[in-house]
């Protein structure tokens, strides 16, 4: 294609590019901008005919941005924030936060730490929706499938704004019951996989609960294939609160965080924390989201609220 310098981009244009870079592809692009997908073919002919230049490669999965397109989002991310900020602006002047705010987070922390912190908040600004997605997987807030993120790592994306709430400690547990039908034994003198009272044969006699091939590098997965090697769980599942619904049902022994285990009382600890499993819970938005007054609002909070068990 020729460069056509001539060529004036329009709000709607960038609008275009910002949804297909979010989105992937047509159809997608499309639903972000409440079109169909034949529109937002068109828009696009129409950009790169008058820029001449190609601003997406094509392939099986979907429209790849150049980095000119990456450039014209960038742009078109600045001109929404600012957007944002000035409804804000207008809904701020009645003394109230009012919009959208989109969390992704995991099962776990969503039961047990985000729903708990986030009760009283909401009651208090009614103007406000949430959209709260639990998934293992990180939702991109580059693309805002998300404004906020509420994730367990070691080591957060560099290109986003987080705040560390704190570590995320887990150990083996069992229902109380359960535990009880195994006699205690002395603990062994390495300590690799014991607490006072119990030791690697006495958690190899148990049931076991662990992730399934949906989370085949869990930390909990290597730590007991590495010092309970002949343990094979019973029972798999594909996410880890459904794995610690399943201890507290009695099912048998597993790996769960201590901030949910502290929502049991019927849930007895048979380790101590396992170091190797440790993680950080992070609080996390993009750059060009903090500023939002709604966003900037929850994340204060949910920063002051979420206490995540020592």
């Amino acid at each position: 294609m020729a460069a056509n310098s001539q060529y004036q981009l329009t709000p709607a244009d960038l609008d275009a590019v910002l949804a297909l870079v979010r989105g992937g592809t047509l159809a997608e692009a499309g639903r972000r901008l409440g079109v169909d997908a034949s529109t937002v073919f068109r828009v696009l002919q129409r950009v790169e005919k008058g820029l001449g230049r190609r601003l997406f490669e094509r392939s099986r999965a979907g429209y790849l941005a150049t980095e000119l397109a990456q450039q014209f989002a960038q742009h078109a991310e600045r001109i929404e924030a600012e957007l944002e900020a000035a409804r804000g602006h207008a809904a701020g002047s009645a003394g109230t936060l009012s919009g959208l705010v989109r969390i992704s987070t995991t099962d776990t922390v969503l039961h047990a730490l985000l729903l708990p912190a986030l009760s009283d908040f909401g009651r208090a600004h009614p103007g406000l929706r949430f959209e709260l997605a639990a998934t293992n997987e990180l939702a991109s807030l580059s693309r805002r499938d998300a404004d906020i993120a509420v994730r367990a790592t070691r080591q957060p994306p560099p290109h986003l704004i987080g705040r560390r709430l704190g570590p995320l400690r887990v150990a083996v547990f069992a229902a109380r019951g359960l535990a009880e039908q195994v006699a205690p034994l002395p603990a062994q003198q390495d300590g690799a996989a014991a607490a006072p009272g119990w030791d690697a044969a006495a958690l190899s006699a148990l049931p076991w609960i662990g992730p399934d091939e949906a989370l085949p590098e869990h930390p909990s997965v290597r730590w007991r294939r590495k010092h309970l090697p002949r343990v094979v769980p019973q029972y798999g599942v594909n996410s880890i609160g459904s794995l610690a619904e399943a201890v507290a049902a009695g099912l048998g022994a597993g790996v769960i965080s201590l901030a949910i285990a502290a929502r049991s009382p019927h849930l007895v600890a048979l380790t101590p924390a396992l170091e190797p499993c440790e993680t950080d819970l992070w609080l996390l938005t993009h750059p060009e989201s903090r500023h939002l007054r709604r966003i900037a609002a929850v994340v204060t909070h949910l920063a002051a609220r979420i206490a995540v068990p020592e």
